[in-house]
């Protein structure tokens, strides 16, 4: 933080602000409004960055993603949507009970692990814990892992909240965890997009981060969203008549 600050505004960033990666923030764990047979089902699993903290629920990349998929002629529904800003791998697990998820999903996306980065929680744990989610999001499409897209931990190292911190020890340990992740999803047989070189792309960038300093804007959604693309089409099949 800068130096310059008086205490008591030190203390509010300080104390106050942590809050929006730790608690709090957006949530949701609602099923679209409409159902269509004949539309492909999407489950997006995850935190502050599935949900789209600070961004509105249209820039949020899962339904960015399901957009550019029916404009290809894959007919999306609105992902249904499991996520909460500050929730660490556990606290998603135990969101996942709550919604009480039936059926199965032609798509499921898992994006979790920056809040267990950012309260110093152990590697291993995350390790068993992203598993045990891996398993569930596999399970929930049909138990076919190659319906299951998982995505990098974005750094959060190079965003203006990060001022005064360890960025480079944030970029290393957010490696450490996608180093587990990547290793367990490919064992799984899952797909993984690494996503994590776009989000330090906002160091020099500043377009690519939300209004609060620290999230992604819906521009850097954007990029998730292109990127997840490919892989999401050869998760659905291509458009009737494409290549």
């Amino acid at each position: 933080m800068s130096q310059n600050l008086s205490s008591p505004i030190r203390f509010l960033l300080l104390v106050i602000i942590p809050a929006i990666l730790s608690c709090g923030g957006q949530t949701s764990m609602e099923a679209p409004d409409v159902m269509d047979p004949d539309s492909a089902k999407f489950l997006a699993l995850g935190d502050s960055y599935t949900i789209g903290e600070s961004v509105e629920p249209f820039q949020r990349w899962p339904v960015q993603l399901a957009a550019r998929l029916t404009n290809l002629g894959v007919p999306t529904e609105d992902p249904r949507i499991i996520a909460r800003t500050g929730w660490t791998t556990d606290e998603l697990s135990a969101g996942i009970v709550e919604a009480g998820i039936r059926g199965t999903y032609d798509i499921v996306s898992l994006l979790i692990g920056v809040n267990n980065q950012y309260r110093g929680r152990d590697l291993e744990e995350y390790r068993s814990e992203f598993l045990d989610l891996l398993s569930q999001a596999v399970a929930f499409a049909g138990g076919d892992p190659k319906k299951v897209l998982v995505l990098s931990i974005p750094d959060w190292g190079v965003t203006p909240f990060a001022e005064g911190r360890d960025r480079v020890g944030i970029a290393t340990e957010i490696d450490a965890f996608n180093a587990v992740n990547r290793i367990e999803s490919e064992s799984a047989g899952v797909s993984y997009l690494d996503i994590t070189p776009i989000s330090r792309e906002a160091a020099s960038n500043p377009g690519l981060i939300a209004d609060d300093g620290l999230h992604p804007s819906g521009a850097m959604y954007a990029r998730w969203a292109e990127a997840a693309l490919p892989y999401a089409v050869g998760i659905l099949g291509p458009a009737p008549g494409g290549g």
